[in-house]
């Protein structure tokens, strides 16, 4: 039976606040980051810690989450918009184009864009076109995260989603994606491949 959106609303946020407060949070390197215009990504399986990682980067800056129009996604953003992001609604499969445009505003307007780019369907681990294409065309800083932790809890799930343990050990280092200017799909997708190849293997 589906939860009901009042715990989406009122007891996750509250839950991976704590859980967030608990970790012992590594961040390397130590990079200068945009005050704003940036798109912070980070895979689906750990966006228990990617999404209030986001705001910890930019401290002070309202993140703009990007969340499918799914169920889970509903669920999401009710959690989302509980620990104050503002949301962009759509994915790839359903109004991709309305979201590039939406993202492109977000960004003009000089917005911090968070979003797990290889969802929200997967393949796990690999990052979708969009983000790539819009990170070069409008030359929009792109970072990812490679968060990992230590001993989690982990679901059989398409992502291999993983729950972090309270208080335990979580690394995250940066990368700042150098995006070339594609000049064309076929290269774009040669690009996309081999970069999740190297961020899935880093």
């Amino acid at each position: 039976m589906p939860l009901s959106p009042l715990i989406f609303r009122h007891i996750v946020p509250i839950a991976l606040k704590l859980l967030h407060a608990s970790l012992r949070i590594s961040i390397t390197p130590q990079i200068e980051l945009p005050g704003k215009t940036a798109i912070i990504t980070f895979w689906h399986g750990k966006m228990i810690t990617g999404w209030l990682l986001a705001q910890t980067l930019f401290p002070g800056k309202k993140i703009t989450a990007v969340v499918s129009m799914s169920e889970d996604g509903t669920a999401l953003a009710e959690t989302l918009e509980r620990l104050d992001f503002s949301l962009i609604r759509g994915s790839s499969s359903k109004g991709g184009d309305e979201v590039k445009r939406t993202m492109q505003n977000a960004l003009q307007r000089g917005a911090i864009i968070a979003i797990t780019p290889d969802g929200p369907r997967g393949p796990a681990r690999q990052f979708k076109f969009g983000t790539l294409r819009l990170a070069s065309e409008k030359r929009y800083p792109l970072f990812f995260a490679d968060i990992s932790y230590a001993n989690p809890w982990k679901l059989k799930s398409w992502d291999h989603f993983e729950i972090p343990k309270p208080f335990s050990k979580t690394a995250v280092k940066l990368q700042l994606i150098d995006l070339p200017a594609f000049t064309s799909e076929e290269e774009l997708r040669s690009y996309a491949k081999k970069l999740s190849i190297q961020l899935d293997h880093a």
